[in-house]
């Protein structure tokens, strides 16, 4: 569980009900309706799988319906697949009820900035047109029943616990874990590690220099206004104590906290900018400021915690968070421009009313992480030796572009006016991430796709919800081809999964000029991932980063174009075409560097010659 026992949840408020008479055995399991897990969900039913999506709590979408609407991305050129239909949709939804020459849709940043009820709701709708997807709410995952096959294992059934007590079980030829935490993968018995590794494991200048169990800090994304009209003033948490937060004022008295509310620094809350549609600001932990939301420590135990220990944990949070602010709108010690500011922001009336307009789930940055075919770290996305690139993963079935990303995972000093420790900030080129970081390595019908198989540094590149999002979307045309071969998810064949994915607009590489929906996508994304545009360009000077447009936004990255209308040279012809014997192409049927050949043309011969 991810709420606070004392929440009472409108179930028919949230997401479809389940529909009577369902099956007790699917095709496809999905447990944990994350963003991740709900792409899963869909791709496995458009490749037409009987689809059970089990969500332990009484609402799906994880932290995009919970508070995370400030999408974290640098260039929308990385969004692709499931995450940017989302974000389409998102964008459509405010057109369709405010025009589309409106200011919702300005501030919806092309969808990817939806305030939570509308993220919701167009995540019920993508789901509702799927009818063979099933979906069940407020079932906590029980027991997992496993099967013995030679070295290797399956999962034969797993069982739940309804809200009202009750148990029931279903079975699926394959399962997919979606959690956050990685629950049905822990229960599955997959080896996981929490905390992490030291610089010595995998050789990653970000780790630490030995193994620890620290994890990356949780906070709360809040959804608040100064809309006096849609405001809902903040009430003291249970269990608040003023003394906690008197020595914040000591830190109020030096002068270096400017506002209350801020972006990025200087502040206690940081309300992200670009502003939400309908003047509602995502707000989030302040990044290396004097005080922070994030509780580094705190929740050491929530990964492999049960549901009480997490219902503590998140108490805990509300508690520290929400009393925060109470104190600072209400106490007569708080000095009085900052308590008269402090006042003029509120919970949203229209947000999370079946919460008391707090975010049902707490931001889980980092729990378990599967230890699998492929364990990603810090080295997978660093650039290729010379190359503006990033290593070259000829399995990968997804790919990132926001770098290692910390918040901090120890504290020392007071906790106003200490400081985060473990913290980091680290901008990579765009990345491929392989098909071994879901695949467990004996388990053969399980997938991963929240608790990804990664370092504690690796990880911190991964976390992000587009990612997990297309690394869901992977898994879900994965346990496709597992069924319909019969094999294995171990065994799924890589290409055939790579070229599904490009067919609905998914990324396996960054490209920055042929987006999905542009025709030559497919090929694209075909021969880039085989190798042909590695080495096109050097290891540039600084960040490798477009430039910025605001705040964590930027243009596309340099040097990470296809650029298919320039004329083919003859060194490239000379390497695509020993490439293209690698790939096994009839090579005298490939066009000839004769100075009017494009890229494009080359490209597109060579795919047409694929077998």
């Amino acid at each position: 569980m991810r709420y606070l026992i004392t929440f009472t949840f409108a179930v028919g408020l949230c997401a479809m009900p389940v529909r009577a008479a369902e099956p007790a055995a699917y095709g496809v399991l999905v447990y944990g309706a994350t963003p991740a897990g709900i792409a899963a969900a869909l791709a496995a039913a458009d490749d037409g799988e009987t689809v059970l999506l089990v969500e332990p709590t009484a609402r799906i979408g994880g932290l995009v319906t919970s508070g995370l609407s400030h999408t974290d991305y640098h260039a929308y050129e990385g969004l692709t697949g499931t995450f940017l239909e989302f974000a389409r949709r998102v964008e459509a939804f405010y057109a369709e009820k405010y025009g589309k020459d409106s200011q919702q849709v300005r501030e919806s940043y092309r969808g990817t900035f939806g305030e939570p009820k509308v993220n919701l709701a167009v995540f019920n709708a993508m789901i509702a047109e799927r009818k063979t997807i099933r979906v069940k709410l407020q079932s906590r995952l029980d027991s997992v029943q496993m099967k013995q096959i030679g070295e290797t294992t399956r999962i034969a059934s797993a069982t739940f616990i309804s809200a009202n007590g009750e148990r029931w079980t279903a079975t699926a030829d394959v399962f997919i874990d979606g959690t956050y935490e990685g629950d049905l993968m822990a229960k599955a018995g997959v080896p996981w590690k929490a905390g992490r590794e030291g610089k010595a494991t995998y050789g990653e200048s970000l780790a630490p220099d030995e193994a620890d169990e620290q994890l990356q800090a949780y906070n709360f994304r809040f959804i608040m206004t100064r809309k006096a009209e849609n405001r809902v003033a903040p009430v003291a948490p249970p269990g608040y104590r003023r003394e906690d937060f008197l020595p914040l004022l000591k830190v109020l008295e030096s002068g270096q906290i400017k506002s209350v509310f801020g972006y990025p620094s200087g502040c206690l809350f940081k309300a992200h900018l670009p502003v939400l549609p309908n003047e509602k600001y995502d707000i989030n932990d302040v990044s290396r400021g004097l005080v922070r939301l994030s509780l580094p420590g705190v929740n050491r135990d929530w990964p492999n915690g049960d549901a009480k220990t997490r219902e503590r944990i998140f108490a805990e949070h509300v508690r520290d968070q929400v009393g925060l602010l109470y104190f600072l709108q209400n106490d007569e010690a708080v000095p009085k421009a900052y308590r008269d500011e402090a006042r003029e922001w509120g919970w949203c009336k229209d947000e999370f009313q079946e919460s008391g307009h707090l975010p049902p789930q707490l931001y889980v940055r980092e729990a378990r992480r599967m230890v699998g075919k492929h364990v990603y770290t810090q080295k997978d996305g660093e650039h290729a030796k010379g190359d503006a690139r990033a290593v070259r993963h000829a399995d990968a079935i997804a790919m990132g572009e926001y770098g290692n990303n910390c918040h901090g995972t120890a504290h020392e000093g007071p906790r106003f006016g200490g400081k985060h420790t473990g913290e980091f900030y680290n901008a990579t080129p765009p990345y491929q991430i392989p098909y071994g970081v879901i695949v467990p390595k004996a388990v053969e019908n399980l997938l991963v796709v929240g608790a990804v198989s990664s370092s504690h540094v690796g990880f911190c590149a991964l976390r992000l919800e587009p990612i997990w999002t297309s690394l869901g979307q992977a898994a879900g045309h994965a346990a496709h081809l597992s069924r319909k071969r019969k094999v294995p998810v171990q065994q799924v064949p890589v290409p055939q999964l790579q070229s599904r994915l490009h067919k609905v607009g998914s990324a396996t590489m960054y490209m920055s000029d042929v987006l999905p929906g542009h025709p030559d996508f497919i090929a694209v994304q075909w021969w880039g991932t085989a190798g042909g545009f590695h080495g096109l360009a050097a290891t540039p000077k600084g960040s490798p980063r477009g430039k910025t447009i605001t705040g964590q936004y930027s243009e596309t990255y340099p040097h990470h174009e296809a650029e298919l209308s320039k004329v083919l040279d003859a060194e490239l012809a000379t390497r695509w075409l020993t490439l293209a014997k690698q790939h096994r192409l009839p090579l005298e049927k490939l066009p000839k560097a004769d100075g009017q050949i494009t890229r494009g043309d080359w490209i597109r011969k060579a795919a047409s010659l694929q077998k």
